[in-house]
Parts: structure tokens; sequence; C-alpha cells
């Protein structure tokens, strides 16, 4: 059943959480995805056959919880994950970020390091704002952004169109990961597929290089694309939790 979480933001957040073990799991979504997707609710199901708390949730504009997608940036979804986290979890938790939500679990555990036990990415896409998107504009796409405030963009995943707007690019540069020091002080798993169409192997790559810590690791899965769902990948982030579970000495 779903809940509603009013953050100190003024945004109403929709979740799923259900009660067990710690450290508990979060399973943070992708860019214009909700917690209802096939990897979120599988570690769910995963989650309460094995006794372990699990959250997930919809970020404003996402899903079910408040807003317009096309007035949300990437500063105002780590808000509405480390709201959650705060209000609706105890003691230090694994992330577990699809996409968008690698960068998001990388942020909120920037925010809260010591809520963070451990993370598993899933074709995590840190700063993809700007590598992926404006990166890739030509000059005609950026000064229509720059002028109308926003740019249609064909979408793989949906007939319509998605809106890609200046303030998702602008507050983008304000959360960039991989320009500074990336900390990560636990263990980190990250997962990738060599077919990602959305998120190239290299990105994977220069994360790793990037991000300082003594337990951190990327597997890459020769043929999975973007989606990352099917059983076999499905099979391969539950044991990457178990893995980085472990590895906390839970």
């Amino acid at each position: 059943m779903t809940d509603f979480l009013d953050t100190p933001q003024g945004r109403r957040i929709a979740y799923n959480r259900s009660a067990g073990s710690g450290p508990g799991i979060v399973f943070l979504g992708g860019f214009r995805s909700d917690m209802a997707g096939t990897k979120a609710v599988h570690l769910e199901e995963w989650a309460k056959a094995s006794g372990r708390a699990f959250l997930r949730l919809d970020y404003s504009g996402h899903g079910e919880s408040s807003g317009a997608f096309t007035d949300g940036c990437i500063g105002d979804w780590a808000q509405d994950a480390t709201a959650a986290i705060t209000a609706l979890t105890a003691g230090p938790q694994i992330l577990v970020g699809s996409s968008m939500g690698g960068w998001i679990a990388l942020l909120v555990a920037r925010a809260l390091p010591q809520r963070v036990a451990g993370l598993v990415g899933i074709a995590a896409a840190p700063d993809f704002t700007e590598d992926a998107m404006w990166a890739n504009f030509g000059p005609a796409e950026r000064e229509r952004l720059s002028r109308e405030g926003q740019l249609a963009q064909p979408s793989e995943y949906d007939d319509a169109p998605y809106i890609i707007t200046r303030k998702l690019i602008e507050d983008g540069r304000e959360h960039l990961v991989l320009r500074d020091p990336l900390t990560l002080p636990f263990p980190a798993l990250f997962l990738q597929g060599t077919d990602d169409a959305e998120v190239d192997r290299s990105v994977a790559l220069r994360l790793l290089d990037h991000a300082e810590g003594e337990d951190i690791r990327l597997t890459l899965v020769k043929g999975a694309d973007h989606r990352f769902s099917t059983p076999d990948c499905l099979e391969l982030i539950l044991r990457s939790i178990e893995d980085v579970l472990a590895r906390t000495g839970d």
C-alpha cells in the first residue's frame, strides 16, 4: 500500500515501506521512472522474503508523488531521497541506485554519510545532465533551451517526447560528482551492461577510476542493456546486495 511523506521542502512523496532487519535496502529509481518498475518490485519481494527492511519511493514529479516532472531537477530529487531516508528508515542503509538513481545515491551518501552502509549501482549515470545531455546538444538546441527554457527530446521508452528544462541542466551543474573528490567509505558495487545504449561503459569506468575507497568494484555484464531487468540481471542484483551486506559485517 502506498503511503505519503511531506518533505521539509513542501513536496509530497509517495513511498512503499516494509519492515525488517537492518541494514535496510533503499531503492532509488531512474529518470522518469517510478517505484512500480520491475527492479524495485523484484527487490521488495526478495526483501520481504528475507526479512530485510525495504523502502522504494517516487521522486517529486514521478509516479504518484506531487508536482510536475518538468518542475523538478537533480537537487530536488536528491532532497526527496534524503528526506525519505531520514524520516522513514532507521540506522545505516544499503542504497541501490538505478541509472539516475545511482547519481542520487552518491549525493545521498555525501549528504548522509552516517546513514549509508553500502551501495549498489545499476547502470549508474552520474553527471548525465552535463555529460550526456548538454554535451550532445548542438548550438541550435543550446540556444533554444536558453531562449525557451525547455527542449523536447525523443524517448526510447515512450511514444511521447520528454522535456529537458534549462533548470534541469543548470541545477545538475550544482550537483556534479565526477569533478570533485568522491569518497565512498563503504562497500560499493557497480553493475554495467555492455549493450547499454543510454549509459556507456566508459561512464562506469570513469566512476570507478574517480571514486576513492577501499572496497569499490565494477562488474560488466556482456550483452545486458540499460533496463538490466532480465532474470539473470535481477539475480545478479540480488547477489550483489547480499555481497555488499556480507562486506558490511551484517
